[in-house]
């Protein structure tokens, strides 16, 4: 393995050299305040066998490469490393856990703690009688018994059963625990965290039929037949009783119980709603940042974007921004500013994920309002044999992406951090910008049957299109957003606390919207009726689309209260601001509410307010737009483009033609950039707009080589140099090449005989990259291509007419010394649990994997434009 330490050297040499031309990547600030702006990232902490100096060492490497700060979660151990573990919550854990917190301040960085190990909420301190129950049928009566789930990947020190998620008294006893020891430390994390609802069959609680009776004004068992019978409208509206009881509970007793102990405590929480049978507005509005997921990988038509094939859509789905929205909408309308991702989990198999597939799902999330990420994530690993860096692999999760020092993308990571950082700086200091707030009719979907062992509705991020895009609510959302609208979701209950101003605009937190839109939907309570009346009176524009709804959800008095809300509905019919449409899209467009056209010719966006200035991020997920006019819905003065991946900044062209103004905007499939429209100046005379002539088309120069290729360093070492008439994989020139990761060079020389146009901009297209690319111009260095497209500005001057050089140094993934080394070196997968497992969920083995395509495969050509 020597030859190896020295290639683990090497990168990290590699990555230093990088790192000191980043601004984020500079010695971390001491300040006890960490950056947001900064993606952080989750730390898994294997069987907590963890020290101090590797702790400090780790955190040093996570700050030197532009990271935020961490996210700390125990889970399961290491075999052979028994003896090192520390169980959770002990002496020696809050020590070393103490150790974690006061290094993370000295480095700049925060530090958030799971309150548990694993997921979800549980342990050694649930008792019986605090620990999940589902019900059951016994003697014609509805009893319950437990649900026997474990905590799931417990750590040493945090095994035992999982808590009741609908009892108070259940978390109140589970969160002593926490005041007994985390209460002793002389420093804290910045916030306690809770995974996403993995209460698998639990549908009740000790107390629920006094609850139900109390919350829904009549005994369950008193309907006990319907509440069986599936089939028959009485069982339907004595289900959405009982599954809206559980939500409350959950919101109230568990979830509302855990957010008032952390903030009494000085803690903010970050809180994963999804996947529960609760309202995932509600739930979200409770946490200080609310989090979403982003799990798989979207089916983006970008050109060049690879995705797993051995991913299962139909077992794991894929990420989609309505379901993200459930958790900006909450932090919008309840004034969060934070809002924020568990980010890149199963983007593809281990040792194959490159950073072009990171950044789309990152731009896709900022697009849905999430502008705090998390990866997901990095494993705690113990210095190796030099003392300072892991052994590789190292420990692994057991579900990728691997985010840490023994990736193979840790030395670019920093221009990864750097992009976010530079986004997410905008993201975070500016409002929502939305016009319309879309209601979720959560009664509608509980009318639905569930396809939950436990009867229940689990509304999950992973699968949308289960419960969520067949919803008329879903297809109208769908809809908006591809026509360009901007909107955020409300709940019954975050309705009843809007508020209007007196041009009656709704005004919630730090945004406000001009319109509410009730979709489709059968089921609507009285209660929430009366509110849109109290709005619509107070001047605020109500469109339902296709009618109002003639029915109240639940059993108690259901004809009585549903004649209340016909009544209702009957009055508010009657008020000029109140529309029933049936085409809602053409109906917002005669009330003068904004819509981005250009945003059906595939670009995605989200539109938000710094200062008077109107902000858009912008970024092309799509196959359909390349460059073109766009008009904004934002008028003022003139409009900047800030490029987040270059930092640079330019003001695009425009034209007017009579009382439109359009922009030229040119951006790439996979290309992202901001837009930022200023107050508009005071003109200095009366003359005409002036139309402009928009840029042309690009011209390009293909480079055909040869090409000098020259393996440098890697792993296994290869002593091999070729020269090749056209590009291709290098892995198809040696067998031994195969399996080598690492860098190899390649060499050519061009001839431009055209002159240089000083108007025009000018590229270098690489074309396919197999992974990363740091080239150099005529001796001098371009930059490093990590991302879709492949491309790089050309600085004035550094290309020459005549004769030029290019040297290109691509890096590859790991994968392929991993078919390898897996065969070599079995017993690196040493984990307790699950141990580590493919993308299928079965054991490991990379031994038969293909030999992925590596290196630059082109075209490469000079891309010039005005």
């Amino acid at each position: 393995m020597r030859s190896f330490t020295r290639f683990a050297l090497l990168l990290v040499g590699l990555w230093l050299a990088m790192a000191s031309l980043s601004a984020s990547a500079q010695s971390p600030a001491r300040s006890a305040k960490p950056s947001t702006t900064r993606p952080w990232t989750y730390w898994w902490w294997m069987g907590s066998a963890v020290s101090e100096a590797d702790i400090s060492r780790q955190l040093d490497q996570f700050a030197k490469a532009g990271l935020g700060g961490v996210h700390i979660i125990p889970i399961y151990g290491v075999r052979g490393y028994e003896a090192q573990s520390i169980p959770f919550l002990s002496p020696r854990w809050l020590s070393v856990f103490a150790h974690t917190v006061r290094e993370a301040n000295r480095l700049g960085l925060g530090v958030d703690l799971t309150t548990g190990t694993g997921w979800p909420f549980g342990g050694p301190n649930v008792t019986p009688d605090m620990a999940a129950r589902q019900w059951q049928l016994q003697a014609g009566q509805l009893v319950s018994k437990p649900t026997r789930q474990q905590v799931k990947r417990a750590a040493p020190g945090g095994e035992g059963p999982v808590i009741d998620p609908f009892s108070q008294a259940a978390m109140q006893q589970y969160l002593r625990r926490f005041d007994s020891t985390l209460a002793t430390l002389p420093t804290q994390p910045r916030a306690v965290y809770n995974d996403s609802y993995e209460a698998y069959g639990a549908n009740w609680t000790t107390d629920f039929p006094a609850e139900f009776r109390q919350r829904r004004g009549y005994d369950l068992s008193s309907q006990l037949t319907a509440f069986l019978d599936s089939t028959s409208t009485d069982g339907l509206r004595v289900r959405q009783d009982y599954q809206q009881t559980l939500a409350e509970l959950l919101r109230d007793a568990s979830a509302g119980t855990w957010t008032r102990w952390a903030t009494q405590r000085g803690y903010q929480t970050r809180y994963q709603a999804h996947g529960s049978p609760g309202n995932l507005i509600d739930l979200y509005a409770l946490a200080s940042i609310p989090e979403t997921e982003s799990f798989g990988s979207s089916r983006f038509p970008i050109p060049g974007l690879r995705v797993d094939e051995n991913y299962e859509i139909d077992r794991f789905g894929t990420p989609h921004p309505l379901a993200m929205k459930f958790a900006s909408s909450a932090a919008n309308l309840t004034g969060k500013p934070l809002v924020s991702s568990e980010t890149g989990t199963w983007l593809a198999d281990h040792f194959k994920v490159s950073l072009s597939q990171i950044k789309p799902q990152v731009d896709e999330l900022f697009t849905a309002g999430i502008n705090h990420i998390f990866y997901h994530g990095i494993t705690y690993s113990p210095a190796g044999q030099n003392g300072s860096n892991p052994s590789w692999p190292g420990w692994l999760f057991y579900a990728s992406t691997n985010y840490g020092p023994s990736s193979h993308f840790w030395p670019q990571l920093p221009l990864l951090n750097q992009y976010i950082d530079r986004c997410q700086s905008r993201l975070q200091t500016s409002r929502p910008d939305n016009d319309l707030l879309v209601y979720f009719p959560m009664h509608d979907l509980w009318a639905t049957r569930a396809r939950s062992a436990g009867g229940l509705h689990m509304l999950e991020v992973h699968h949308v299109d289960r419960w969520l895009l067949p919803l008329p609510f879903g297809q109208l959302c769908d809809s908006l957003r591809l026509r360009g609208y901007a909107f955020d979701y409300v709940s019954d209950q975050l309705l009843s606390t809007l508020k209007t101003d007196r041009q009656g605009r709704i005004l919630a937190g730090n945004a406000s919207y001009r319109a509410v839109v009730i979709p489709r939907c059968t089921y609507l309570p009285e209660t929430t009726m009366a509110q849109l009346n109290r709005l619509a009176r107070q001047g605020v524009r109500i469109i339902f689309e296709g009618g109002l709804p003639e029915q109240v959800p639940g059993f108690y008095q259901h004809q009585a209260r549903s004649q209340t809300l016909r009544q209702l509905g009957a009055g508010l019919r009657r008020l000029p601001v109140v529309s029933i449409s049936r085409d809602v899209a053409a109906t917002l467009g005669t009330i003068g509410i904004r819509r981005e056209a250009w945003a059906s010719r595939g670009l995605s966006f989200i539109r938000k307010r710094q200062g008077d200035s109107v902000q858009y991020f912008i970024t092309n997920l799509e196959n359909q737009f390349r460059a073109g006019w766009i008009t904004l819905a934002a008028s003022g003065g003139p409009v900047i483009r800030y490029d987040p991946l270059t930092n640079q900044q330019s003001t695009l062209p425009d034209r007017r033609l009579q009382s439109t103004r359009s922009v030229w905007l040119r951006l790439e499939p996979g290309q992202s950039c901001f837009l930022t429209v200023s107050p508009a100046a005071p003109r200095p005379d009366r003359s005409p707009p002036v139309a402009s002539v928009g840029p042309g088309q690009p011209m390009a120069l293909p480079i055909g080589g040869p090409w000098q290729l020259t393996f440098m360093t890697g792993q296994p070492a290869l002593n091999l140099s070729r020269q090749v008439p056209e590009l291709t994989s290098w892995t198809t020139l040696a067998d031994s090449a195969g399996y080598f990761w690492g860098t190899v060079r390649y060499e050519t020389t061009f001839d431009l005989s055209a002159s240089i146009d000083p108007a025009a901009v000018y590229e270098l297209d690489l074309g396919s990259v197999r992974e990363v690319a740091a080239v150099r111009l005529n001796g001098k260095p371009l930059g490093t291509a990590w991302c879709l497209p492949f491309r790089l500005t050309i600085p004035a001057g550094q290309l020459k007419p005549g004769r030029n050089r290019l040297d290109i140094d691509v890096t590859n993934l790991s994968a392929n010394y991993m078919r390898l080394y897996d065969r070599q070196q079995p017993g690196w997968k040493k984990f307790h649990d699950i141990n580590i497992v493919d993308i299928r969920y079965r054991p490991f083995d990379a031994s038969r994997w293909p030999a992925e395509p590596s290196g630059l495969l082109g075209p490469v050509r000079i891309v010039s434009y005005q």
